[in-house]
């Protein structure tokens, strides 16, 4: 996923490896509370199983398709603890997703849509752990990562 988001990224806005994103706007105030639970989820659970699905076209963009039901029940389950929080963004449960290419023009977005599809065979996998970023007004900062147990 890194390689092909330094390929077709813009490099002006790739600032962040690959990721899937599943809040984007928690406030600052709860860091704390809230690396005490990632890191009580991490060591309470095995690595989700995650499926890569394809391609996914994101109008000016193309991601990689991801399914894995056991990360958003985690997720559920971090969204539950600060609900009251979550931006109108984050209420609604997300389409896992790695982003490989974005701001781009949607003819652009479909031309590497196409060539990828056929590459891009379903793969089974896991995910390896969790990790929290800060949003510095360019830059992002990376805070602390935690890896699932086993």
């Amino acid at each position: 996923m890194n390689a092909l988001r330094r390929a077709h990224y813009p490099p002006e806005r790739n600032r962040v490896a690959a990721h899937v994103t599943l809040f984007h706007a928690l406030p600052p105030f709860c860091e704390q509370e809230l690396r005490e639970l990632l890191a009580r989820v991490v060591a309470a659970n095995p690595p989700p199983p995650a499926r890569l699905e394809g391609v996914m076209a994101l109008g000016a963009g193309t991601a990689v398709r991801l399914t894995s039901p056991a990360l958003l029940a985690l997720r559920d389950e971090i969204a539950d603890r600060f609900d009251t929080l979550l931006s109108p963004q984050d209420r609604h449960t997300p389409r896992l997703h790695v982003t490989i290419q974005n701001k781009v023009a949607p003819r652009e977005a479909r031309a590497l849509q196409e060539q990828l599809a056929p590459a891009l065979a379903p793969l089974d996998f896991r995910f390896a752990g969790l990790a929290l970023h800060a949003w510095l007004g360019g830059p992002w900062e990376g805070l602390k990562r935690w890896s699932f147990r086993g």
